[in-house]
């Protein structure tokens, strides 16, 4: 019964968020709560602030959009900061028709469908309620009932511009109903809805010949004529076009740069005036968000036609490009996976970002940059150190190409060709040699991958095969030392022993004899030698490290081996190249005596518990990385 139960409690809820009451009534609610009669792009604003801000290295993430897009931070700060913020505040920007343009499977509608869902949950809070004059098919605004010669008093005793005239249909009703007593009008609150048409719509066009601009604007409804016997009357006129039922909310344009010009005028009318034509009426006004998104060749080819130029400069147009971040692009696929029906397949560890580094590569541009290739390009992009390069590197790599990330992989190919992999393997398993196995063999069936792509999407997968057998190796061998992090510590401290005592030109006491003994220099070359430290840089090497330290103790932050880039790959190329043949003898050998097979288990029983392996998997690794130790 616990369905039931919610049932009954979802019932109460939706009740309780009605409200109905006198004008007079709504302007003493007013009184409390002014943000009653903010405007709907206003409203929007504030949906994606109440959500939450965070600063992240100088920018502002917006929680609202966190758990559905990735990668795409600069695209919503600039949606926000350029868009819904001025026109939040009633700049000219409130005046355009906000155009989405990027590549397919980008996430524009992903932004549309959350914008939708987010105002259908926000009308329903204390802050984002809405309400309308009873009755009217548009939910106008209650405030349009306040005669135009009245509307500086009421701002300067309310504090709240009214923009917008009454519909004729409402202008009717005030006289024949009330007896032109605005005070009597009854308001009622609005819950925002897709479904049910109420301030949200979505419109879709279909063959431009016949589509009927009734579709967007309303019509009038023949069987009334006689009843009221004239067309220009309000009350023969169905106001149920898009435009009518989006009023106080958004409308989404699906394909807009393919409509007919009579159906775009029709829209900047409203977004540049605040008003649209509709049957024999006077403008209606209306107060709405119009958002639409396209690709970069339509966009292209729209601004290329000289009839279109009028409307260029009425067009907010914001970039939304591919994600460009491995880790993000991961979280995609995460996300799209765990919506299907493949939750249940065991996707081995470093499968997905293989595929990300791969779809990453797809979109980057080859930077003019000296000693940057692609790879260390993902790296920065990534949020990676990489030697030489800081983050005022990374910002210049970002300004180099202005539309970086419009083209490339997108990732619904990604997740369509990781489906092929389970299908194909026939197991609930699969690891990152089946995904690009599956990336590779998916190219000739791509319509839009062409002969001179596929070859050099096959340099790219050859790259990031490269890339993960580095990780597969250092997943093993990590796998192999037992307690990896207190052997890493144990080295980091005997080397930072030796460091300190050498260039403090001090001795060590040695802890079984108690003699003072020289700094270990052997010990110290080991660990430098493995990242190409030469004897002449070696002095300056450890000088940084001291200082490093220092600066965490002025801090009073901890300093441990991760503390510093170099050095943490110093350790671990040390424990790993020290238990490299180790690892070679026991993955590769056929016969495996007790002791190999004994460690072999033990390591499988590592990979389960601490890396996300299962024993599929875990095997498959083991083998794959005993054959490349034995090339």
């Amino acid at each position: 019964m616990d369905i039931i139960n919610q049932l009954h409690n979802y019932r109460r809820e939706e009740n309780e968020l009605k409200w109905e009451g006198t004008f007079k009534e709504y302007l003493e609610l007013l009184k409390e709560r002014k943000e009653v009669a903010q405007t709907a792009h206003s409203r929007i604003y504030e949906m994606i602030e109440s959500a939450g801000v965070e600063k992240q290295n100088g920018r502002k993430v917006y929680q609202f959009f966190n758990e559905e897009l990735f990668g795409l931070e600069e695209s919503i700060e600039r949606l926000v900061e350029e868009y819904f913020h001025p026109a939040a505040k009633r700049l000219d920007v409130k005046k355009r028709v906000l155009l989405l343009m990027g590549p397919v499977s980008g996430g524009k509608s992903t932004i549309v469908t959350m914008l939708k869902r987010g105002l259908e949950q926000y009308s329903r809070t204390n802050e984002g309620a809405v309400y309308a004059i009873k009755g009217c098919p548009m939910h106008e605004d209650p405030l349009h009932l306040i005669p135009m010669p009245l509307r500086d008093s009421f701002f300067e005793e309310y504090g709240i511009r009214i923009e917008g005239s009454l519909s004729p249909l409402n202008s009717l009703r005030l006289e024949e109903e009330y007896d032109g007593k605005v005070e009597d009008v009854i308001i009622e609150r609005i819950l925002l809805s897709e479904d049910k048409r109420v301030g949200i719509g979505t419109f879709t066009p279909s063959d431009p010949k016949s589509q009927d601009i009734a579709d967007l604007t309303g019509s009038i409804d023949f069987s009334t004529i006689a009843e009221f016997g004239s067309e220009s009357d309000p009350r023969a006129y169905r106001f149920d076009g898009e435009l009518n039922k989006a009023n106080r909310g958004m409308m989404e344009f699906q394909e807009m740069l393919k409509l007919d010009e009579k159906f775009l005028w029709h829209l900047l009318s409203l977004t540049q005036e605040g008003n649209f034509k509709a049957g024999r009426f006077a403008l209606i006004s209306a107060d709405e968000l119009i958002v639409a998104h396209t690709n970069e060749t339509e966009y292209r080819s729209f601004i290329s036609n000289k009839k279109n130029e009028a409307l260029h400069s009425r067009l907010i147009v914001i970039p939304i490009p591919y994600n460009l971040k491995v880790s993000a692009e991961e979280k995609i696929y995460q996300k799209m996976i765990r919506e299907s029906d493949m939750a249940h397949v065991h996707i081995a560890p470093h499968a997905l970002r293989v595929a990300a580094i791969f779809s990453v590569l797809t979109r980057l541009k080859a930077s003019k940059k000296q000693g940057i290739d692609r790879l260390k390009k993902l790296r920065l992009y990534d949020g990676q150190s990489v030697e030489g390069f800081n983050d005022a590197d990374t910002e210049e790599l970002k300004n180099e190409f202005m539309d970086e990330g419009m083209d490339g992989v997108d990732p619904r190919y990604v997740i369509n060709r990781i489906s092929s992999a389970i299908i194909r393997k026939e197991v609930p398993s699969i690891n990152a040699l089946d995904v690009l196995r599956s990336l590779k063999d998916g190219f000739d069936q791509h319509a839009s991958i062409s002969a001179e792509d596929r070859d050099t999407y096959m340099n790219y997968i050859s790259m990031a095969r490269k890339e993960y057998d580095e990780i597969a190796k250092k997943e093993v061998q990590k796998a192999f030392v037992y307690s990896y992090e207190e052997s890493a510590k144990t080295l980091m401290d005997n080397y930072l022993d030796n460091v300190e005592a050498y260039c403090n030109k001090n001795k060590l006491r040695d802890p079984l004899t108690g003699e003072e003994v020289n700094p270990d220099e052997k010990l110290m070359r080991s660990l430098e030698e493995q990242i190409g430290i030469s004897e002449n840089a070696k002095k300056a090497f450890r000088e940084e490290i001291l200082i490093r330290i220092s600066a965490y103790a002025r801090k009073n932050q901890r300093f441990d081996y991760r503390s510093h880039d170099r050095l943490r790959e110093a350790i671990q190329k040390k424990l790993f190249a020290d238990l490299k043949d180790v690892v070679k003898i026991t993955t590769t050998s056929a016969t495996p005596d007790e002791t190999q097979l004994k460690k072999m288990n033990e390591v499988v029983a590592r990979l389960i518990d601490e890396h996300g392996y299962n024993s599929v998997s875990a095997n498959e690794l083991l083998r794959y990385v005993g054959s490349l130790l034995n090339r």
